[in-house]
């Protein structure tokens, strides 16, 4: 990996390559996305079904487009038993985590007959997107679809494209089944996300639409908020490590790498206060490289994206990955949760030499669906909050009323607003 030290031209010139990856730069395809969005809400499941043949190879239908149980009961007898144990260990973890979250309506009433509160709703139906093809992420399923339990929820569907058989992968269906999906249906891409926004004869409109996905499914969900709600438009993934003398250098190699093999464009960053431990981070990466399955990924995205920085003080390391605001940061200093108490950007913070990246994204239990690109300065990881609404509940008495009507009137006239003024004046013109 390319070491630099670190300095303020060149942390502007890594703000602004990582930049490039975002979603929002990707205007080239969305006049396409945009295709096939219109056609699908014009044509419906016609739409869907073609752009199934036509990008996944599959022939679905009306008849076979919803999973049934005698699918799900095979994908059971399919999937290793062990790795069903982890799935059950893994959402216990990510339920418990989770119900803590959970928010409840509030009243608070006063004497002279004024009630204040707010009404906590959960969403009545949500859709969540699985991909599919190459990458098959049962992980996905659970942190997307356990907080929407846990608020409540009353629907969740499940939509994910199809292998050229038409069926789903094994571990995708077992996880949606234990974590409570109530249907599955086969489809996936940017027409996946127009059916969810708009409904097909097939496939119901949802609320809210969750999950990951390709280049197509982000900007396809960029283009029906609005129409429904979005959790967020997910850039490529990226871990950003804090470390010092301290830290052991082949741990937070493997560290790096484990965000670098996701694809081609994912950001692994190193920023320390020792250039020894740079020098040996960057020989146990290229160790690392030569013998990991996905190496030729990895090297594009570390040729890419991926930086070892040398800064001068720990305050310039941590002002670094506060302007960063990476997806994940590991934090392996000396005492890391006094230097965590600094951080105000990240979407997840790993804190010692054995809180690795992937303890987070499967099993530990905080949500791995978090803000990329920067956005952690203002978005946070996924959430029971994400699949719940609130409304304010307001109640006067006359006698509560009485006392500041006037005051009420006054601000309505200011703004020359007379019907609101005459709102209230009228209940007093006796």
């Amino acid at each position: 990996m390319r070491i630099l030290q670190l300095s303020k031209e060149t942390k502007n010139n890594i703000l602004e390559d990582l930049l490039k990856r975002s979603p929002n730069s990707y205007g080239a395809f969305e006049e396409r996305v945009a295709d096939i969005i219109d056609t699908v809400r014009e044509k419906g499941d016609e739409a869907i079904f073609s752009y199934t043949r036509q990008f996944d190879g599959a022939d679905i239908s009306a008849d076979d487009i919803v999973v049934t149980k005698e699918e799900i009961e095979e994908a059971y007898e399919n999937v290793d038993p062990t790795l069903l144990t982890v799935i059950r260990k893994a959402l216990v973890n990510i339920r418990e985590y989770h119900e803590k979250q959970r928010q409840y309506s509030w009243f608070d009433s006063k004497d002279n007959g004024i009630i204040l509160g707010q009404k906590v709703t959960p969403l009545q139906r949500v859709g969540v997107y699985v991909p599919g093809g190459k990458a098959v992420y049962p992980s996905s399923v659970l942190m997307n679809v356990v907080p929407a339990k846990v608020a409540g929820v009353d629907e969740i569907i499940m939509t994910t494209p199809p292998g050229k058989d038409g069926k789903i992968c094994a571990s995708t269906l077992v996880a949606a089944t234990e974590a409570g999906v109530d249907r599955i249906y086969k489809v996936g891409g940017a027409q996946a996300i127009a059916a969810l926004a708009f409904g097909t004869a097939s496939v119901p409109k949802v609320d809210k639409i969750v999950g990951p996905g390709n280049i197509y499914v982000a900007l396809a969900k960029k283009a029906v908020f609005g129409h429904v709600s979005i959790d967020s438009i997910a850039g490529p993934s990226e871990i950003l490590v804090l470390a010092d003398e301290t830290a052991d250098p082949r741990f937070v190699a493997a560290d790096l790498l484990s965000q670098a093999e996701h694809d081609e464009m994912a950001s692994a960053i190193l920023v320390t206060t020792s250039r020894s431990l740079a020098e040996q981070v960057s020989e146990e990466v290229d160790r690392f490289v030569a013998k990991l399955s996905r190496k030729e990924i990895i090297q594009k995205s570390l040729d890419n994206y991926g930086y070892i920085l040398v800064a001068g003080s720990e305050e310039e390391a941590i002002e670094t990955a506060n302007d960063i605001a990476s997806e994940h940061l590991e934090i392996v200093m000396k005492d890391p949760f006094t230097v965590m108490t600094k951080i105000r950007n990240a979407g997840a913070i790993f804190l010692g030499t054995y809180s690795s990246e992937p303890l987070g994204d499967y099993f530990a239990g905080p949500n791995h669906v978090l803000p990329t690109n920067g956005t952690a300065k203002f978005f946070s990881a996924l959430s029971v909050d994400d699949f719940i609404k609130k409304s304010s509940i307001i109640s006067y008495s006359r006698e509560a009323l009485e006392p500041i009507y006037k005051d009420i009137v006054q601000f309505a006239e200011c703004e020359q607003l007379t019907a609101h003024a005459n709102s209230i004046r009228v209940r007093f013109e006796d």
